[in-house]
């Protein structure tokens, strides 16, 4: 029997719209190319969009209906569904890096963005399982698809790519996740909380990953790393960045300060 490359494994699991059947197709990929039955081969090119399911409906940032602030439970499903569709996205954003940009790195960049893809499925996953105990479900709110515009902007460009997704959106995850947690907390909600706090901790991880392959490009095109992520946050992000910023979080995936205060707003 012919081994499959990582390529078609990758390209598959972007070809499952379905959630269920999604979650199942990245963990077949990351337990396929863990015990060495995937081919460190890409035969095979990249679909411009993941398949998506009908429901959540997704709207323009703009559009998208205020979340409100308090503990309510409604409120606390609304904030729920909004990051577990982030999640959902961050599934197809660590596949696509791999299918995309993997023939030109080392099979070590396959390796860790391979695992990314596994854990954010595992976070989607309970987080799907923790609306349905609170009555509700994935796709049962709208949601907006500014994760993918960004994938979409920087999908020519592997050090834009890393320099967007994980060192700016995921690390902006970090900042805003310790204030979600304690207001999970507060409303009596620590399932919900737990569930946060585990997915904070291996984002720290994620985004380490990102600094460490970005760091990586600019030593191959002879660049200084914090000039050169300036530049292209600058040019594919809009430049300006929100604080406040969980500066011991970002510290411990290697984004320091020297990356990103210039660019606060």
């Amino acid at each position: 029997m012919s081994q499959s490359s990582i390529a078609s494994a990758v390209a598959r699991m972007l070809r499952t719209a379905d959630p269920k059947a999604k979650i199942f197709a990245a963990r077949a990929a990351a337990r396929d190319w863990q015990l060495g039955r995937l081919t460190h081969v890409f035969d095979e090119v990249m679909p411009d969009r993941p398949a998506r399911p009908p429901y959540p409906e997704l709207l323009p940032p703009s559009k998208m209906p205020r979340r409100g602030k308090g503990g309510s439970e409604r409120a606390r499903i609304a904030m729920l569904h909004a990051i577990a569709h982030i999640e959902f996205v961050a599934i197809d954003l660590a596949f696509d890096m791999i299918g995309r940009f993997g023939p030109e790195f080392p099979r070590a960049f396959s390796d860790d963005w391979m695992r990314v893809g596994a854990e954010e499925a595992m976070h989607f996953a309970l987080l799907d399982r923790r609306l349905k105990a609170l009555g509700s479900y994935y796709g049962a709110l709208p949601a907006h698809d500014g994760l993918w515009e960004a994938a979409e902007t920087t999908a020519h460009d592997a050090s834009a790519r890393l320099a967007i997704v994980p060192m700016v959106l995921e690390a902006r995850g970090l900042d805003v996740t310790p204030a979600m947690i304690l207001r999970f907390e507060q409303a009596g909600d620590g399932a919900s909380a737990k569930i946060l706090t585990r997915i904070m901790n291996d984002e720290i991880r994620h985004v380490g990953f990102g600094v460490k392959w970005f760091e990586s490009c600019c030593e191959k095109q002879n660049v200084a790393p914090q000039q050169q992520w300036k530049m292209l946050v600058s040019r594919y992000f809009g430049g300006q960045l929100k604080p406040p910023f969980n500066d011991s979080a970002r510290r411990q995936a290697g984004l320091t300060r020297d990356f990103y205060m210039s660019l606060a707003s």
